[in-house]
């Protein structure tokens, strides 16, 4: 009887370990993974060097900042809250032999420390993008890029807007619309 109120509970507690740790609260958007052309497409838009620090906000997997490390030289950051896509984007950084050039943080993109952003990209919806732009604003120096899929600012007009067809078939067809914004200098200078 012992024995078996011992594995019972042994069991049961494996399980638990074993099962996926969740967000500290609900994320403010679905997981839906940037496509390989979206993700050129936004790291060309914004003009992504070497010299550069970017910043994904909801990084999912990573593969926006793993890019830009790979690809363009920069440095990166992504937030997310969800753990699970944290260790994910660690696994695929590490895969891509970036790690030293990027990290991932498991954040609440509202109380992240972005101040050394010189590039933010966002995928998240428009209402999301309004409640996040005063933190932009307020948080990112002058010049600083952002760049969003999909989705825009609301009345703040974009510096660029770029068009993109990716995929072939009607299963895979989608069509992106991408814009860019430069954070201004405040107001009086």
């Amino acid at each position: 009887m012992v024995r078996r109120a011992f594995f019972t509970l042994a069991l049961t507690l494996g399980l638990c370990l074993a099962q996926d740790p969740q967000p500290k609260r609900s994320p403010d958007v679905p997981y839906v993974p940037t496509t390989e052309p979206a993700v050129q497409a936004m790291l060309k838009l914004a003009g992504v060097s070497s010299t550069d620090v970017v910043y994904d906000l909801g990084c999912g997997d990573g593969r926006i900042v793993i890019a830009a490390a790979k690809e363009f030289g920069a440095r990166g950051v992504g937030i997310d809250i969800n753990p699970v896509r944290i260790r994910e984007a660690k696994e695929n950084a590490k895969k891509a032999g970036v790690e030293a050039k990027v990290r991932f943080e498991e954040q609440d993109l509202f109380e992240a420390n972005i101040k050394d952003a010189s590039v933010v990209t966002l995928f998240l919806l428009s209402s999301v993008n309004l409640k996040l732009r005063p933190k932009l604003l307020r948080d990112l120096k002058p010049g600083t890029r952002i760049v969003s899929n999909t989705f825009d600012m609301g009345d703040w007009k974009p510096e660029k807007e770029f068009s993109l067809d990716d995929g072939g078939d009607d299963d895979s067809y989608l069509s992106h619309k991408f814009y860019l914004w430069r954070v201004p200098e405040p107001s009086g200078k």
